[in-house]
């Protein structure tokens, strides 16, 4: 890749804001887009590039804003389109880009769209959505089940028929296939881009485009389904997403962006195995990233995830040999939707070791709110789940865990409100919160703040190649290079120490202790769970 090729995100780091969760500023317990405005002086010292604002659009909330009522404007608990606007000034100024959540398979039912398509069959929007009638016995269209659980059917008593929802109820699932869809959602993009924004993250945007007859799925051998509600496990699924033809949607997504400038990014959710996922790349004009989850792999909602150095060094090594010439790798370790860094791995040791991969790897690294303080996941009672997931199957199921209020200091509910908010502040919030960390030389946000100082500081850690290098057992180490500039990342996935010999000597630039600096020979022991960058002089 040459220079001149270069936009903003080869180098960048994006940051999650979960604007629910962030920062309330009218004391609703809700956060909101003023909330954002009055933290980018914050953003933009912790290093950060751009912004990722999970929806804010107006929606009846009952996948809080995933539902999308009106894909052009801003639920007024956030604010409103002059806010939004406001938010694009500020962030530009501070040479902070803006990306926007933009919900393609499906709407809410309360959006005109689907108010339109319900209230008889001959609307001339019934086929704006998918509708099918029962089956001759009476039973549903076909077997296919929620990702939230129970069977992808509801039945409409008006007009008679069912239709078709891969989550929620509330969420009926657009149909793609009819031309003014695609073209009333492909000028939903445009009205946001002429705001100026710099991208978009696409939800699930691989299911935008199902089998057009909808046959029976044919059942999963050895399945294990997360409850007895979960259809959708027990399946497999040949029909429901990535079908045939979902590329040249893709293509069409791609150029709407183009006609805005060529620096606008596409960014898909894009949960398939590694070669169906760089499909998604097309020839350079598809997306620009689909969503690389890798290191956070199949995870289980019960379970603390093991942190296998073998295993994530063969999933890198991979991915990096697979990526095409023109593709950009990049890497999440969580989201709104996964259970919280340093609860899966167990401690924050690990989630330290974590920190310096994400920020390390050749690549775009994506931070989720609260990960750069180590927030843990929160402990929801069950009569405060919310998240309709969690209701659907359970509990232990929830995504609200991940979503509690972002902790700013030790004051009444975190900083993040002067009221009680929408879900628990998590209990640590004295010890465990911004302004305490950094005050603290050693703490998570300063570890964080000086990986992506120095990431900034040196090309080899932003355009450089990477090697993975021979190592013992529990380690992954690995080089970056770039224009004669080499460095040297040592991480040890092991509660023991380790012994790693180098290629050569260097300079310790950190550790994720933040306590080891200096000049080293050729041998250098980690400590249990330790990272180090080494400058190879």
């Amino acid at each position: 890749m040459t220079q001149s090729q270069l936009f903003w995100w080869h180098t960048g780091i994006v940051y999650q804001v979960y604007p629910r969760s962030f920062n309330d500023t009218n004391g609703d317990g809700i956060g909101d887009l003023p909330g954002v405005i009055e933290k980018l002086d914050y953003l933009q010292q912790l290093g950060i590039d751009a912004i990722w604002l999970s929806p804010f659009f107006p929606s009846p909330m009952k996948d809080f804003g995933y539902d999308v009522a009106d894909y052009c404007d801003v639920h007024p608990m956030f604010g409103d389109l002059a806010t939004f606007d406001k938010l694009i000034a500020e962030a530009h100024q501070r040479h902070i880009k803006i990306i926007i959540d933009w919900v393609p398979n499906h709407t809410s039912t309360e959006h005109p769209w689907f108010i339109e398509s319900r209230s008889s069959r001959d609307n001339p929007k019934r086929d704006w959505y998918i509708w099918r009638d029962a089956k001759p016995d009476g039973s549903l269209p076909n077997n296919w089940g929620s990702i939230f659980g129970g069977q992808a059917w509801t039945f409409d008593e008006t007009s008679g028929q069912y239709y078709f929802h891969q989550f929620d109820p509330a969420q009926p699932d657009l149909n793609w296939r009819n031309p003014n869809v695609k073209a009333a959602m492909l000028d939903t993009l445009r009205f946001w881009l002429r705001r100026g924004v710099d991208g978009f993250r696409m939800d699930v945007v691989y299911m935008i485009w199902k089998h057009p007859d909808m046959p029976d799925q044919p059942l999963a051998p050895d399945a294990i389904p997360r409850n007895e509600n979960d259809i959708f496990s027990t399946q497999q699924q040949l029909y429901a997403y990535d079908y045939e033809g979902v590329h040249e949607i893709m293509r069409e997504i791609r150029a709407t962006l183009a006609e805005f400038g060529e620096d606008k990014i596409a960014i898909g959710e894009v949960w398939l195995p590694l070669e169906k996922r760089l499909q998604y790349l097309g020839n350079n004009d598809e997306l620009h990233m689909p969503f690389n989850f890798d290191l956070i792999g199949d995870w289980d909602w019960r379970y603390v995830k093991p942190f296998n150095a073998a295993k994530i060094r063969q999933l890198v090594d991979a991915y990096d040999a697979a990526l095409p010439d023109f593709a950009t790798p990049n890497y999440v370790i969580g989201s709104h939707d996964i259970p919280r860094i340093a609860s899966r791995l167990g401690s924050e040791a690990r989630a330290r070791v974590a920190a310096m991969l994400l920020l390390t790897l050749r690549g775009i690294p994506t931070i989720y709110n609260g990960e750069e303080i180590g927030m843990v996941n929160g402990v929801i009672p069950p009569d405060k789940v919310q998240d309709p997931q969690g209701i659907r199957l359970g509990a232990i199921h929830t995504r609200d865990q991940c979503r509690t209020p972002m902790q700013w200091d030790n004051s009444t509910y975190a900083g993040f409100s002067t009221v009680e908010p929408w879900l628990p502040v998590n209990q640590d919030f004295p010890q465990r919160n911004v302004a305490t960390q950094q005050m603290q030389p050693d703490s998570m946000w300063a570890l964080y703040h000086q990986l992506i100082q120095i990431r900034r500081n040196h090309a080899a850690l932003t355009l450089g190649t990477y090697q993975s290098l021979a190592s013992p057992e529990d380690t992954f180490v690995y080089m970056r290079e770039y224009n004669q500039e080499k460095f040297l990342v040592l991480l040890n996935f092991s509660d023991e120490a380790r012994t790693i010999t180098l290629p050569h000597g260097g300079t310790i630039l950190i550790s994720t202790s933040l306590n080891r600096t200096g000049e080293v020979d050729d041998e250098i022991m980690l400590h249990g769970n330790e990272g180090i960058l080494i400058k190879l002089g």
